[in-house]
């Protein structure tokens, strides 16, 4: 039961009766009725790949943890409609390469996407690198199969884009973390392949910077931009220390970086002079410093591990304060500059691991001790740590959390930020679903 009872970055450990790990939706339906007549409390569980410790029973051992791990199979792919059928135990990976084999794109893309289950996705509604271009989990469904809490299945698996008959159930399920329901299966919907991809990694003097580029790609390209990545020198230099085989891609160190991708119709060369000549202007306004752009698949691939193993170089480095914020675009830049500055002050020696969708407005804005042997006293302050950046962020007119949702890490953080109308609301849905209260208990509200 172990590996079912700690959280991934070993921040909670929890208690259960049991874990079961029912192999269809039937089985799932028969476990909730089961756990509802006993008045057992409910932890459904996909990959256990979050942040925030939604899929973490407490110590209580009072509940039941129910894994969906076996629920992984491809139901159905429709290339001419562009959706896929799956069931939430598959891996993300396996709903791209499913897609794939007939051609298409399933374009949600994150670090996780090996272990990750697509139903831990739609219950977080993750984002990752392409929202930009294709938006996030709950741009990307169409349907949904799910166990309410009451044990009744129910069937929502509808491949359609117009359908007004009545409330737009799948969208209570998206994102709630568990806590209204057991997402089972989902219709996802595809795009044709990109013929051609063209990828940099520039150097830039600021985020403001990052902002000026991002307005001149999209200026030239429109929706040719699939993924633009912020990236602070600080996240490198952990990357290029704790990650084998990892290397700078430019000869001079810069405070910032971004890197981009460009795919669409065509040619890869056409595609890839196109983008090195709108750098070449980017270049001459001072946007950008230095660039490398990738000449093949695999120099590609080396850029993107760059920033995809950010996350995996901070857990072993250490401790670290994690913020999974949302921002108007706009305000990046005056944002990191007033948190910086705030931190700083607040914690000598504090060091800001920032890194992010920057396209979107997503930032991962991290804490550490530059000394590790500091981080207790850190550890100690991260309450006001939090409360600082998370002042500032609503300030900003922004999100305390972006794509990893709420769990057990920032329930008390969304009641002082979420107005009282709409707490109200949320707990009135969940008084509704679930008035019992078994369905992830002590997770969202």
């Amino acid at each position: 039961m172990a590996p079912y009872l700690r959280d991934w970055r070993g921040r909670y450990q929890g208690s259960a009766r049991c874990v079961v790990r029912p192999g269809n939706a039937g089985e799932v339906a028969a476990v909730v009725r089961a756990c509802v007549d006993a008045r057992v409390p409910i932890v459904p569980q996909g990959g256990n790949t979050g942040l925030c410790g939604a899929a973490t029973p407490d110590a209580s051992g009072e509940a039941v943890v129910l894994s969906l791990q076996r629920l992984n199979r491809v139901r159905a792919v429709d290339p001419a409609n562009n959706t896929i059928t799956v069931e939430a135990g598959c891996t993300l990976v396996a709903v791209q390469e499913a897609a794939a084999a007939v051609g298409r794109l399933f374009p949600l893309s994150l670090a996780a996407e090996g272990s990750c289950l697509i139903g831990g996705n739609l219950s977080t509604n993750a984002g990752g690198v392409q929202v930009l271009r294709y938006g996030n989990t709950r741009a990307l469904t169409l349907g949904l199969e799910v166990v309410l809490p009451s044990g009744d299945l129910w069937d929502g698996l509808r491949g359609l884009r117009k359908d007004n008959t009545g409330y737009d159930l799948k969208q209570l399920f998206i994102g709630a973390e568990g806590t209204l329901g057991i997402i089972t299966a989902a219709v996802l919907r595809l795009f044709a392949q990109p013929r051609a991809t063209a990828t940099a990694w520039l150097a830039i003097p600021s985020p403001a910077a990052a902002l000026a580029v991002l307005t001149r790609l999209q200026a030239a390209f429109g929706e040719l931009v699939s993924a633009c990545e912020l990236v602070s020198d600080v996240a490198l230099q952990l990357v290029l220390q704790h990650i084998a085989g990892s290397n700078a891609p430019l000869a001079e160190a810069s405070d910032w970086y971004l890197l981009v991708e460009l795919s669409g119709g065509g040619d890869d060369a056409m595609l890839q002079a196109g983008l090195a000549d709108c750098l070449g202007e980017a270049i001459a306004a001072g946007e950008v410093s230095d660039a490398a752009l990738a000449q093949s698949g695999e120099q590609a691939k080396k850029l993107w591990a760059l920033r995809e193993n950010i996350a995996e170089a901070q857990k072993r480095e250490g401790f670290s304060i994690k913020h999974d914020i949302s921002l108007p675009i706009s305000g990046i830049p005056d944002f990191v500059a007033a948190a910086d500055a705030a931190l700083a002050e607040a914690f000598p020696g504090i060091r800001c691991v920032t890194f992010g969708h920057v396209g979107d407005g997503n930032l991962h804005y991290n804490q550490s001790m530059v000394d590790q042997a500091d981080n207790a006293r850190l550890i100690a302050g991260q309450g006001a740590v939090d409360r600082l950046v998370h002042d500032l962020v609503t300030a900003a007119g922004g999100s305390i959390s972006a794509e990893h949702g709420i769990g057990q890490l920032k329930r008390d953080d969304l009641a002082r930020y979420r107005s009282p109308v709409e707490l109200a609301t949320m707990r009135a849905l969940k008084q509704a679903l679930d008035p019992l209260g078994l369905m992830n208990p002590g997770k969202l509200l």
